[in-house]
């Protein structure tokens, strides 16, 4: 028999993203954004040096000078593609889901605090303490933690990002705390690009004017190449230029661009701002922190979720055979039987109240056979999460009557069965 070959954790990861290469990179689910982000970069800049560029080198014959002007805009051009894929095929600041929620947080509620007595519940907000102030952190539903302090969840790759700024669909990735320097450096960059492809393509109008076309219509009819690349990135500038402005003023403020849209209007102060020159040596001098996430190692299999007890416990092979069995299943069935009267199911107290009260003490007080060799299924003490349903609102979780009122009809039936079983002379003459 073949054993499966267990899975890498980037084969099991339960987020949007997509990974390439075994792993070793990691995209937003939107990555094929970066198709045409990699073209507004490469198709300008061959423009540029293929209709362009090659008429300046003319221009500057000292020192063949001229062979710079392409040169440094390939160049440019490579390394604003590198911090473009170092922004886009990194992990972000992804937050390692839990298994279940936090067990050191259930509490059973209370008639006092105004919570239903004996449901589990637990807070949906903390509190903890940021630079001597009091910040408050939210429970994800989906990843079951508390978010750390400026964490939020992505909805389009379904992860919660440390420090996250934004969901950029140019880069395809979530941008926060591991990939937020790349992605400043990565369209200051490109600004810069725009700017150098624009002074050279009107320089090079400007040698046209001189050199026998005296008007700039002319001279953009001569080259047409050098009328487009203005327009270009004449437009590109307000987008990556404005951009550019905008993070500079959330750096100098160590601010996000989630936290400044969405705070905007509050009066709160920003916890977070160490001053103007130490929020930039934050940004751009502090070390990367690393991955949370190996996603090349092995899954390890998930811890079950926790269960909710009724009664005492009862063993899966319970010793003292037959006997031991039924007194487990009467005490499981009276326990269902009193939470099912505490909540107030009328059904199944008008089915099984009086009758089931009389067979009930009757088959405590009966006496099994030693001899007997019939096997009576055990019923379980603990109802596991997944037959409950869980409140978003209130955080609790609440049994369905439906699985109480089943619960108790089955114990009942397999202890008189277990009874009749053990005494079959006795339930011919009834």
């Amino acid at each position: 028999m073949v054993m499966a070959r267990p899975q890498r954790v980037y084969e099991a990861w339960k987020g949007n993203n997509k990974f390439l290469f075994g792993g070793r990179l990691i995209f937003g689910p939107d990555a094929k954004s970066l198709i045409l982000s990699v073209s507004l970069i490469v198709v300008p800049v061959s423009v540029f040096c293929a209709l362009v560029a090659r008429h300046l080198r003319h221009h500057f014959l000292a020192y063949n000078a001229g062979y710079a002007i392409p040169l440094v805009a390939v160049v440019f051009m490579i390394y604003v593609l590198v911090l473009l894929l170092i922004t886009s095929a990194q992990d972000p600041g992804i937050v390692p889901r839990a298994a279940h929620p936090p067990e050191e947080e259930f509490s059973y509620g209370n008639a006092l605090s105004g919570g239903t007595p004996g449901r589990l519940q637990f807070p949906r907000v903390k509190e903890v303490m940021v630079n001597g102030m009091l910040v408050k952190v939210k429970y994800c539903d989906t990843c079951m933690i508390y978010r750390p302090p400026r964490c939020s969840h992505c909805s389009i790759c379904n992860n919660c990002v440390e420090r996250f700024d934004h969901h950029c669909p140019w880069v395809g990735q979530c941008i926060g705390q591991r990939n937020y320097r790349y992605f400043f450096m990565f369209v200051s960059s490109s600004t810069l690009l725009c700017i150098y492809v624009f002074a050279m393509s009107a320089l090079y109008i400007k040698f046209l004017m001189d050199e026998g076309y005296p008007t700039v219509w002319k001279a953009f009819k001569h080259s047409p190449a050098s009328l487009g690349l203005l327009i270009y990135c004449f437009i590109a500038l307000w987008f990556v230029g404005g951009l550019t402005g905008f993070h500079l003023y959330l750096i100098s403020t160590n601010q996000t661009t989630y936290e400044n849209f969405r705070y905007r209007s509050d009066s709160r102060p920003n916890v977070y701002n160490q001053g103007c020159l130490n929020n930039f040596l934050e940004v751009f001098c502090s070390k990367t922190k690393p991955s949370k996430h190996k996603f090349r190692a092995y899954a390890q299999e998930e811890l079950r979720p926790p269960t909710v007890s009724f009664g005492r416990g009862v063993e899966d092979e319970p010793v003292g055979g037959p006997r031991s069995k039924v007194e487990d299943d009467l005490e499981i069935g009276s326990d269902l039987l009193k939470i099912s009267q505490r909540r107030n199911y009328e059904d199944v107290d008008v089915e099984m109240g009086g009758r089931c009260s009389n067979e009930m003490e009757g088959i405590a007080n009966a006496k099994l056979g030693t001899g007997s060799e019939s096997y009576i299924p055990a019923v379980g003490s603990d109802v596991r999460v997944r037959h409950s349903s869980w409140d978003r609102r209130s955080g609790n979780w609440d049994m369905s009557s439906d699985v109480l009122t089943r619960s108790a009809s089955d114990v009942i039936e397999r202890s008189v069965f277990a009874t009749e079983a053990a005494h079959p002379s006795q339930a011919e003459t009834h």
